[in-house]
């Protein structure tokens, strides 16, 4: 039956967003804020049918970052994606170069100043990384990368990219870490949705001007273990190394 459930939920997921995509197109292309307030109504629609439909509830927790920073975090499928978004008054993101032909998300994204990057290309998609950037300094906001570079299973360790060490010194912006648990009901694949409480908690900021190894060092060590503590409270069980 909760298969069933999470079916019905990811059909009716994706024509909303073709409903509200339709709906808010013409705001959109007047301006990004007419593209601000379709993605916000379509991320909201989105948590509160998961509660309804499959039972996940989703909360947010920490202070909601409203300024200009660098919000660095966890990634474990598109609910944190949604979550983020869902909150944030301009979110916009670094993301993979082929998701900019996606249909519907492809063009809102670039609209809101998202920023494609060849993830296969490391060095060059660093400075291309900046130079994006730099070019969208017109479209303030809160600039979102995860520092992993993909989707990170609950309880699978992998390395923290550079990508934004970097950004974090040449923007010399606040940087936000965020944590979450998403992955335990929402996996990166698959329709099975289950029920539970999902969080994405945003967590004490790291101040401006730190140096690189500092950064990363804090940024690694605080969302880890902020989202291990979050996969803990939701019983899941971390092996020991």
């Amino acid at each position: 039956m909760q298969w069933i459930r999470s079916l019905i939920f990811v059909i009716q997921m994706y024509l909303a967003m073709a409903v509200l995509a339709a709906w808010f197109i013409i705001p959109a292309i007047r301006s990004p804020k007419g593209a601000y307030d379709g993605i916000h109504t379509y991320c909201r629609y989105v948590r509160w049918s998961a509660r309804w439909i499959v039972g996940l509830r989703t909360e947010i927790r920490g202070a909601v970052p409203t300024d200009e920073v660098l919000i660095a975090s966890k990634h474990q499928s598109f609910l944190d994606i949604i979550m983020l978004c869902s909150v944030l008054p301009r979110p916009k993101f670094i993301m993979k170069k082929s998701l900019k032909w996606a249909p519907i998300l492809g063009w809102f994204a670039l609209r809101i100043g998202c920023v494609p990057v060849d993830r296969g290309k490391r060095g060059a998609a660093v400075a291309r990384m900046m130079a994006d950037v730099e070019k969208g300094a017109a479209l303030p906001g809160q600039l979102i990368i995860y520092p992993q570079g993909t989707r990170v299973a609950p309880g699978v360790s992998m390395q923290y990219k550079v990508g934004s060490a970097v950004l974090y010194e040449q923007l010399g912006q606040d940087c936000v870490p965020a944590a979450t648990n998403v992955g335990l009901f929402w996996a990166r694949t698959g329709i099975y949705r289950k029920p539970g409480l999902a969080v994405l908690e945003f967590l004490p900021r790291i101040e401006a001007g730190l140096d690189r190894p500092t950064y990363m060092h804090r940024l690694e060590s605080e969302v880890e273990t902020a989202s291990n503590s979050l996969l803990a409270e939701a019983g899941f069980q971390l092996e020991l190394k």
